[in-house]
């Protein structure tokens, strides 16, 4: 197809997790109430919607009020919203005397399908994205004016997307310790629910982390097999409980991102550190409660399963033909122990993709700031030098220069309304040589 066939999209999104479902939301809801149109597609590699499925434990609940769902800080009166699917469900009258803000972690994955299958005909899913590419410069100027998005269809076959403005909202990436290889003994949580059914009668299964993850598997894998010790191993002397608290809950306020972005870079750093407890690393109190009530039972009755291997850490992992050899280090003594185990889960959490990766050529018209992130403006729109005249923007990823609230839930309805508005007017505005928005 030539250049001058192509068809040209006002968005493409590549992913379809909660951001850019969240914002394909967002696109619809505008043209209802506008009756602006814009040629939006998203692209997402999975068969099928699905959001942390490997930890949808049983009992899991939300860390979020169901009120900051896809839809509901931005347009209360929204169909999308978590109070609108229980009504669809015929459950509202029961969640409602289920007296509680935060539902289970299942539940609200049904929500994001039960969303997600609502606006199916917007996304392409067993499509993977390869490459981004300048489209033909335009003019004498050589101006970029859009990208091509190269698409691995399920079946193989090459396709491309061209289009005036780009969403990455490719979502967090596991991370292990450095030189370790997830295989049949050795997991990240993520991966949790997919792998158990492998393990068949275990003795031992150490899990590596101190947060949240790590504290809901080590639980789970307690109850899930009587017969095993679980092993949790991590630095600190205890789990941390997590700050949810009133006050320091409005780092997670819209307004907190606009104080944010304009702070200087010593202040953002200081308001990162002072509130880390509200996400990383950090587990609800009520867990830690019942860890350490399980823990001292065993101990009551003489037969310690849950073992808890505080100020501690692994220093060594060897794998044989029937398990792995874990060998734990106490960080106070310097004593170690060697531990028979059959799987080693390493709930040690994740990070946001380099949103750039996917860009080739394009990147290097990316700024990027003196600390390695990506230089964005204040609606997420990626800076670019004068010749890229697309819009690239990013969803996750921006924590550096947004806030807390980058990756997590509590303003993703604010972040997609805002990233719509600005395609909107940047298309009108004249910034791209677009179609008209009402066609």
């Amino acid at each position: 197809m030539s250049s001058a066939e192509q068809h040209v999209h006002d968005l493409v999104g590549i992913g379809f997790g909660p951001s850019n479902l969240a914002l394909a939301i967002a696109l619809q809801e505008r043209q209802e109430r506008t009756g602006d149109l814009l040629d939006a597609v998203f692209l997402e590699k999975q068969p099928a919607f699905g959001w942390h499925r490997g930890m949808l434990l049983e009992g899991t609940t939300m860390q979020v009020s169901f009120l900051k769902d896809l839809v509901t800080m931005r347009n209360p009166t929204s169909p999308f919203s978590f109070l609108c699917y229980l009504q669809d469900k015929g459950r509202l009258l029961d969640f409602i005397n289920h007296k509680t803000m935060f539902p289970s972690r299942m539940e609200f994955h049904d929500y994001l399908e039960w969303a997600a299958a609502r606006l199916s005909e917007r996304v392409e899913y067993g499509s993977e994205v390869v490459a981004v590419t300048p489209a033909e410069a335009d003019g004498a100027g050589g101006a970029i004016e859009a990208l091509d998005v190269v698409v691995r269809q399920a079946d193989g076959t090459l396709v491309t997307r061209r289009t005036r403005n780009l969403v990455l909202a490719t979502g967090l990436e596991p991370v292990l310790p450095e030189g370790v290889v997830s295989d049949d003994r050795v997991w990240h949580s993520e991966e949790l629910l997919d792998k158990l059914p492998s393990l068949s009668d275990p003795r031992r299964i150490v899990v590596v982390g101190a947060g949240q993850s790590a504290a809901e598997v080590t639980e789970h894998l307690h109850g899930a097999f009587p017969q095993a010790e679980v092993c949790a191993v991590f630095g600190k002397y205890g789990y941390t409980p997590a700050d949810d608290s009133s006050f320091a809950n409005r780092i997670f306020d819209a307004v907190a991102v606009d104080h944010f972005y304009t702070a200087p870079d010593e202040v953002k750093a200081r308001l990162r550190a002072y509130h880390a407890s509200t996400n990383y690393s950090v587990v609800d109190l009520d867990l830690i409660d019942e860890l350490y009530r399980r823990h001292y039972q065993e101990k009551v009755q003489g037969k310690e399963r849950l073992r808890i291997l505080n100020a501690s850490r692994l220093t060594g992992v060897e794998r044989d033909g029937s398990g792995v050899r874990a060998t734990v280090e106490f960080l106070p003594t310097g004593e170690r122990t060697l531990l028979e185990a059959d799987v080693i889960v390493y709930a040690t959490g994740y990070r946001p993709a380099d949103p750039l990766n996917l860009l080739g050529e394009a990147s290097r018209l990316c700024e990027r700031l003196p600390g390695g992130g990506v230089r964005l403006e204040r609606d997420y729109r990626v800076v670019t030098a004068p010749e890229l005249r697309c819009g690239i923007y990013v969803q996750g990823a921006s924590e550096h220069t947004h806030g807390l609230t980058s990756t997590l839930l509590s303003n993703t309805a604010i972040r997609v309304g805002e990233i719509v508005e600005s395609v909107a007017d940047r298309l009108r505005s004249g910034s791209l040589d677009s179609y008209a928005l009402s066609r």
